[in-house]
């Protein structure tokens, strides 16, 4: 059988000590998550995590590191590979969600997010414990080959 994830970036954006989440309703209720979403076609990771970015803050800015890469399944039975990403403020600035799915970003601190009971998914718990644990790998980890912005049926 033929394995087919859905390819995710997330953006672990901080300044100081508090980190950014997004604010969205799911099925009537609020829920938290990194800025995150699909990779779209002739599109590169650190593009999509740029563009996720900007799109649920309204935020411009670059990655400086990839923290971690998971591999889930969600309970519905959904495979993803999700890319997270690290993105250094200097500080805590305006937010202004550009995704009409996004509520609000609130700026929380570690503690808020693992003992939140309103996390998208337990991969947003999981990104802080990356977070604090992994090794940052440089960005020239990830390259693309090719034109990949080539559209392919």
């Amino acid at each position: 059988m033929t394995f087919k994830p859905h390819i995710t970036v997330a953006c672990m954006v901080t300044a100081g000590d508090k980190f950014l989440v997004v604010e969205e309703a799911v099925k009537g209720k609020p829920t938290w998550n990194q800025p995150a979403g699909h990779l779209e076609a002739g599109e590169s990771l650190i593009a999509a995590a740029e563009r996720e970015l900007y799109e649920e803050t309204g935020i411009s800015a670059t990655p400086d590191a990839l923290l971690k890469i998971h591999q889930w399944v969600a309970p519905d039975g959904t495979p993803f590979i999700r890319f997270l990403f690290r993105v250094p403020l200097e500080t805590q600035c305006e937010t202004c969600p550009q995704d009409k799915d996004i509520d609000c970003c609130h700026w929380v601190s570690a503690d808020e997010i693992i003992n939140s009971p309103i996390l998208r998914s337990p991969l947003v718990k999981e990104s802080i414990f990356a977070f604090f644990a992994a090794e940052p790998l440089p960005l020239s980890v990830l390259a693309t080959f090719g034109d990949i912005s080539e559209s392919y049926p």
